[in-house]
């Protein structure tokens, strides 16, 4: 399978981040990519004051992926979007996967939210707007089991490992990854998802500056199972490429099986 990530600058002009994702899609096809990735907040990215209005999982926002998708025979991850929540101060940070007759494959709903304090550079409580999602997603993509996260989740490997033991072969990370973070922990956290559960991992980061206080770090990568970064993104807007050789991945867990070899599950905390 080839696989694409896109890497994109979003701001908080909505119709010109769309023009731009439908832009990267289209060169996705043309590369030859069966699945494109797009980053978190793909359409939106700037104060929240100024977000566009919640929407369903069947509004504006998925039409217009529904649309590429179809137009371009392309199974589209469509990053993220602000999702109606479950009431009227929170959205859901909400994935929706497009199959490449436009149909729906699969929602997923962020679980974990990033509220952080660092002092003198980062004060973000994305509780405050947002909801928890509550339920991992594993869909099927053109016959392989795909794991569905957003960008903080993967600061926590038991939703990975979940994901993998049920089925998982590749682990999808749409993102919006702050530089002072991402420069040291970007690359070490997704190697380190795919090493430990044997998957290929798709990284679709935002880059650079979205408002006077939020710069995203990009480096959008591919990444196999046995932790090698197949391909990374230049710091600028674009479309990184690699082919996933899934016969590898079955090698790779039979030579060094440590997802069946484990056995934590037969030791409960007292």
């Amino acid at each position: 399978m080839r696989a694409a990530v896109c890497q994109l600058n979003s701001r908080e002009d909505r119709d010109h981040n769309l023009a731009v994702a439908r832009d990267l899609l289209e060169r996705a096809a043309a590369g030859g990519a069966k699945l494109a990735v797009l980053p978190e907040y793909v359409d939106f990215l700037g104060h929240s004051a100024d977000a566009p209005r919640p929407e369903p999982v069947d509004g504006e926002f998925a039409a217009f992926f529904a649309n590429a998708a179809r137009d371009l025979g392309l199974w589209v991850h469509a990053g993220s979007f602000h999702e109606k929540g479950p009431d009227a101060g929170r959205t859901f940070n909400t994935s929706l996967l497009f199959a490449p007759d436009g149909t729906l494959a699969a929602t997923y709903r962020k679980i974990h939210l990033y509220d952080v304090e660092i002092a003198g550079r980062i004060s973000y409580q994305e509780s405050r707007t947002v909801a928890p999602g509550t339920d991992p997603v594993v869909a099927d993509v053109d016959g392989v089991p795909t794991g569905l996260t957003t960008c903080y989740d993967l600061r926590f490997p038991e939703l990975y490992r979940a994901l993998a033991i049920a089925g998982a072969r590749i682990l999808v990370v749409p993102a919006a990854f702050m530089l002072h973070t991402g420069r040291d922990h970007w690359e070490v956290l997704l190697r380190a998802r795919a090493i430990e559960n044997q998957c290929f991992v798709l990284a679709a980061g935002q880059i650079g500056d979205h408002e006077p206080r939020r710069t995203c770090f990009g480096r959008s990568m591919i990444i196999d199972p046995w932790g090698t970064v197949l391909a990374q993104a230049p710091d600028t807007v674009g479309v990184t490429f690699a082919d996933l050789d899934l016969d590898r991945l079955e090698t790779i867990r039979t030579e060094l099986p440590s997802l069946a070899n484990r056995r934590m599950e037969t030791f409960p905390l007292r």
